[in-house]
């Protein structure tokens, strides 16, 4: 038994990774999404680099709505996250792996070149492995050392199961009308010292909750 669950992990990625694709993506086909918000027109800035930064258990929405727009993410080197970069690779993300536990540093380094150059990274603050809703400082030193703007953004349905994970995974239902609000962006001082990194990461803490306390609210209207 313990042969055969050795196996199953190691194939898991690979077995399980289309048919979570392929549902996600008829799941995504049904979903009205509207976006709004103050920091939607830094999304298609060509030349500012930017961090579309929300809560890990949120990111069913945003995947479906930035889907083959060449936008970067970070996914652990974990057997978990082997099965995320098979299924993000096919949403037309580009990949960086790494995470706190393994390729961290090798992971910052690259995101902050990309970030320098334009590009628009989505990420998930709290992860990979949480707490729930408790911004990690990585987010503050990419931004930091690349001067990209962080936007705060929230994400909600009308409609969702909530999946029992540690980061109470959301998930919409067939048809659900969908909410993204983009907060105000923010921006860490270059010369920022570790009082000044750990008031922005409360910052950031504070501005994803309450976009996303504002996202929920006005979904149900």
């Amino acid at each position: 038994m313990a042969l055969v669950k050795t196996w199953w992990r190691r194939v898991r990625p690979y077995v399980l990774s289309g048919p979570v694709y392929w549902t996600a993506r008829l799941f995504g086909l049904t979903l009205r999404v509207q976006e709004d918000g103050p920091g939607l027109t830094l999304t298609n800035d060509p030349v500012q680099g930017r961090i579309l930064a929300g809560w890990h258990g949120c990111t069913f929405i945003p995947a479906q709505m930035y889907r083959n727009k060449g936008y970067w993410t970070i996914i652990s080197t974990s057997r978990d996250g082997e099965m995320q970069n098979r299924i993000f690779s096919r949403l037309g993300f580009r990949i960086i792996r790494g995470s706190t536990g393994r390729g961290g540093v090798r992971a910052a380094v690259e995101s902050i070149r990309v970030l320098r150059k334009g590009a628009t990274m989505a990420f998930t603050p709290d992860g990979p492995r949480g707490p729930s809703q408790i911004v990690q400082p990585g987010v503050i030193l990419m931004a930091q050392k690349s001067g990209a703007a962080i936007v705060p953004v929230g994400v909600a349905a009308r409609r969702a199961w909530i999946i029992p994970t540690w980061d109470r995974y959301l998930v919409p239902k067939p048809f659900s009308r969908c909410l993204m609000i983009y907060a105000e962006p923010m921006f860490v001082p270059a010369d920022a010292d570790a009082a000044g990194l750990e008031a922005a990461r409360l910052q950031l803490q504070e501005a994803i909750a309450a976009v996303q306390l504002e996202t929920e609210r006005r979904v149900l209207e």
